[in-house]
This record gives structure tokens, sequence and C-alpha cells, in this order.
């Protein structure tokens, strides 16, 4: 019998309220902690996870920028998302998997041991914290991108996302849904957990690698745009250029085309724009698998 309440930790299922950790563990008081997040999506012959595969192995990445050592290979993980898909009756949804230090630390840095990992089940209809079902609000807002030379901005760390809570929170502050972050350099970067992509003269334009994490939903937009006509351009955008596109959209796990119905004070009246709806009916195909030539971004989880 599945059991929706139920996560899997180091090899068992634990009830979700048991799925915890000590304040002091190194996870939470060193923010040492990082994660993967993918959609898995009903289909005829049962639940499919999206790219799996590439999130997986972003997670090993995160591990390696970290310095940290996993205790389960690639394989196994894959393994252990299908047992969990299975066991809480997921069919549609996102899996979630936490790779984390469980042992307190008070004084250790650097912990010796290898990771803890806890993959949970999400089913569609959690709380995003905004309407994806109609034009978002965004600023640019106050607070930058984390720099490159800082922290490795490749690494989906926890505590890399306080840069992101900061950047929502002031964009909330001030009437807005979502905070976009320049980079140190001036250039657009990305959202909280939002890829940012702008359309000019029907050019889809895009933050390069370097300031802004591997986004694998933005790596699903450049690759599926130029199969319906859409020419990409991965180039630094400037503020000023942002502000004069003709059509503006995030892209995140979630949600794979969200238009930006206001930016600051300017309203785009017809948002989503042509190019916008063109690319987010692609990727609705793809998503819901009827689109075969973008099936191999599906595993099978049954």
């Amino acid at each position: 019998m599945s059991d929706a309440k139920q996560v899997w930790i180091n090899g068992k299922f634990v009830p979700w309220e048991k799925a915890t950790v000590h304040l002091m563990s190194h996870a939470l008081s060193r923010g040492s902690a990082f994660f993967e997040v993918f959609g898995v999506h009903s289909y005829t012959e049962g639940p499919a996870a999206f790219r799996m595969s590439e999130h997986l192995d972003r997670l090993r990445r995160s591990a390696e920028l970290l310095g940290m050592e996993m205790a389960y290979t690639k394989d196994e993980i894959a393994q252990a998302v299908k047992d969990t898909v299975k066991h809480t009756g997921l069919e549609d949804g996102h899996i979630k998997i936490m790779a984390y230090y469980s042992e307190e630390a008070f004084a250790v840095l650097v912990p010796e041991s290898k990771l803890d990992i806890g993959i949970f089940a999400f089913p569609t209809g959690a709380d995003l914290g905004i309407d994806i079902n109609k034009p978002i609000s965004a600023c640019i807002c106050k607070w930058r991108k984390i720099h490159p030379e800082t922290v490795p901005i490749e690494a989906k760390a926890c505590s890399n996302y306080l840069n992101g809570f900061l950047a929502r929170q002031d964009a909330m502050k001030r009437g807005f849904d979502v905070g976009l972050m320049l980079d140190t350099d001036g250039y657009i970067a990305e959202g909280s957990i939002e890829a940012c992509f702008m359309f000019k003269d029907g050019v889809l334009k895009v933050p390069p690698l370097g300031r802004v994490l591997r986004s694998i939903s933005r790596r699903s937009i450049i690759e599926a745009a130029p199969v319906i006509g859409i020419e990409v351009v991965q180039a630094p955008i400037t503020r000023e250029e942002f502000m004069d596109a003709d059509e503006i959209f995030t892209s995140a796990t979630p949600f794979k085309v969200l238009p930006v119905g206001k930016l600051e004070d300017r309203i785009f009246a017809d948002a989503p724009g042509p190019f916008s709806r063109k690319l987010a009916a692609l990727m609705a195909d793809i998503v819901s698998g009827r689109d075969s030539r973008f099936e191999h971004w599906f595993q099978p989880l049954y």
C-alpha cells in the first residue's frame, strides 16, 4: 500500500514527521546541505521523471564542488527514487533529494563522514508562493547574485539560496512577485529559483553560464526552442537591454515558461507575447508526452 507521507532516508522509509535532524546538525548549523528537484509526470505507462539522469549528475557535481563524499552511486539513488515513487504512490508532482550531514557539529567545520540522503515525494499542488496561471510581476532587486569566486554557484547548496531568499523578500516588500538579480558586474543573472529569458526581435536571449546556476530547465528551453525555429543567443544582458525587451519570461522546475507581465514600472500588456506563447505550448507538449521528439528526456519510474 502506498503511503505519501513516507520519506526515503539512507535506504529506509520513515514517517514524514521523523525525517528530521538535530538543531546542531552540520547541515543546519553550518548550512552544508544541498539538493536536487525534478518533475514526475503521469503517462499511460506510468509515472516518468523529467531528465532525472542530468539531475543526478548535477547532484554528484554539487558534492564534488563542495568537497563532499556521496554514500550512494548514481544508480543506487535512481533506484531509491523509483522505490520512493512506488512506495508513496506519486503519479504527478516532484521529487526532492536532500544530501546532508546529520551529525551534530559544534566546532567541526569539515566532517569526514559521507553524506546522508533523503528523498521526498511532493504531489502536484504544492504551494509555490506565486500564481503561475497568469503573468507575474518582477523587479530588479537590490541584492546582487553571489560571485562565483566566493562559493561555487553551480552547486545547489541550500546556503546559496539565502541569496534567493533575500531577492524574493525584497521583491515582495516592494509589491512584486519575484526579484531578479544582477551579477556583481551589473548584468542580468537570475531570480531566486528562476532562470531569466528575453525576446527581442524574435531572438531568444539568455545570460551565459559562469555567473548563474547550470539550470536544467534553462538548458531544456535552450535545446527545445530551435526545434520551432527560435534562435537562441547566450550572452551577457545589460539592465537597459532587459528593460527594452519585447517579451520576458522565467523558467524553473515547476514552470517551464512563466511570462512576466510587469517589470518594474513597465507593463507588458499582451503578456504572454507571441513567442512566449509558442514556446510555452511546445514545453507543455513536451512535459505532457505529446511531443515524441523529446521522449528521451523522460525516464520511466515503474
